[in-house]
């Protein structure tokens, strides 16, 4: 049976389908930013703190987006054993918690002067997005702990699945819980006003940058997974052809004491 590096060589994370989206992403976010802090107008009610949304917006659907790939790669792995799945969910995973981090962040600074504050506890979304956030690290823990890989990657993959439980109720929380949340229930409305032709523009443009950059991230990530899980087991390879000299060598001494006595 072939290996996991005799069926897919990595040399490097680089390719030339890594390289076009790399250079699609740059040009988005140059275009993005552009369109963004200037070519769009201020909101009516908001002003240029709209702005903000553009990261926003697109840093929380990607965030569901790359959690459900890994729920996604999580239940594939269960099903058919394949390390792929599993790098897959991982590599996710870590984007994932990156995109939720910068959603968290973004909504912070969008909160101070639209709402008088950073951080609500009380308020259904971020708490809600926060517990979502922390349940991915603690999946990404529990994929560095130290044992059988199989069983690791088992036991991540059913935490993976349980995590993403939460991804709808994160979504409809400020439905729910409308009368506990800051948050407005509809992305592309702003109140009762409807976002201007060049803001929805925008919104939806800062959406597919961001999507062309997690395509490019994942890739890189799960190469570097992949070389990562290579290395690992041509370590355990060695390591039980080590153990087996080892007790070869033993046996041979034992042996030899035996013949020798009288």
């Amino acid at each position: 049976m072939k290996t996991l590096g005799e069926r897919h060589e990595f040399r490097n994370t680089s390719s030339r389908g890594t390289r076009v989206l790399g250079g699609l992403s740059l040009v988005g976010v140059v275009f993005l930013g552009l369109m963004g802090l200037w070519w769009s107008p201020e909101d009516s009610d908001m002003g240029d703190l709209v702005r903000i949304m553009y990261v926003h917006v697109p840093s929380a659907w990607l965030a569901y987006m790359a959690f459900i790939l890994t729920a996604i790669g999580s239940a594939m792995f269960l099903w058919k054993r394949s390390v792929w799945w599993d790098l897959i969910a991982g590599a996710s995973a870590e984007i994932g918690v990156l995109f939720c981090a910068l959603a968290l962040a973004t909504g912070s600074l969008w909160g101070r002067p639209t709402w008088g504050t950073y951080w609500r506890w009380g308020d259904a979304r971020i708490v809600t997005t926060l517990v979502l956030l922390l349940m991915y690290v603690g999946y990404l823990a529990l994929r560095h702990v130290d044992g059988d890989p199989t069983q690791r990657s088992k036991r991540a993959a059913i935490v993976g699945l349980i995590a993403a439980g939460n991804i709808p109720v994160v979504r409809m929380s400020v439905v729910w819980w409308s009368n506990r949340t800051l948050h407005q229930k509809d992305t592309v409305t702003l109140g009762d006003t409807k976002l201007d032709n060049l803001q929805l523009v925008a919104l939806l443009f800062g959406v597919v940058v961001f999507t062309v950059i997690f395509a490019w991230m994942l890739l890189h990530r799960f190469r570097i997974a992949w070389l990562e899980n290579e290395t690992e087991q041509r370590g355990l390879e060695q390591a039980l052809i080590e153990r087996r000299a080892e007790s070869r060598v033993k046996a041979e001494r034992t042996l030899g004491a035996a013949e020798v006595r009288p």
